[in-house]
């Protein structure tokens, strides 16, 4: 089995790799969410009965999907604000318990990685990622303005990606290599 090596692997080609799954991982979740609103809309108008299921949202849902594709958002970070493939592979560790956390918005529904909330959550999850694997790393202002979003937008962001993620940051060498394998299987 081909392992991914953490430290040397060039990191452009983990946003490659990156940004396919979480192309696959958005489309399919929107596939899903659209599939089901239209199978709650024929229900309601069918029956006359009106569907009690919302979408759940949090901080990180956007009016509209961003014109810039994952690929070009993950470059754009790493051009502005250079890191590791440790801060790019936790993102897939963060998401996962995000995801497995049932009571992660406010209507109890679990929460779902689609294309209205995926740019938000890579800028808050890097940020977040580059605090705490980093020395160094750069300010909120300067990942807002690669994000393209306001300071104190990205603010609230970085906390709610810290309570979805019970406040644990930590991944062990042993977690982030199992990811990065994972990655490089899918690949």
């Amino acid at each position: 089995m081909q392992t991914l090596d953490l430290a040397n692997f060039p990191v452009t080609e983990t946003l490659k790799m990156l940004a396919s799954l979480l192309e696959k991982i958005t489309h399919a979740n929107d596939h899903l969410k659209s599939t089901h609103n239209n199978i709650n809309h024929s229900e309601s108008t069918s029956s006359s009965v009106t569907s009690t299921s919302t979408p759940s949202f949090t901080r990180f849902h956007a009016r509209s999907v961003p014109s810039i594709d994952i690929h070009s958002y993950l470059s754009r970070i790493l051009k502005y604000c250079p890191t590791t493939n440790e801060c790019f592979l936790s993102l897939l560790v963060y998401f996962d318990r995000m995801s497995k956390n049932a009571s992660a918005t406010s209507s109890g529904k679990a929460f779902s990685i689609d294309s209205f909330n995926i740019h938000r959550l890579i800028i808050a999850g890097i940020m977040v990622s580059s605090k705490f694997f980093s020395d160094v790393f750069f300010t909120n202002s300067r990942y807002a303005k690669v994000g393209g979003l306001p300071v104190s937008e990205l603010n609230q962001l970085e906390l709610e990606f810290l309570i979805l993620n019970d406040f644990r940051l930590a991944i062990s060498v042993e977690e982030l290599q199992r990811y990065g394998d994972q990655l490089l299987k899918h690949w």
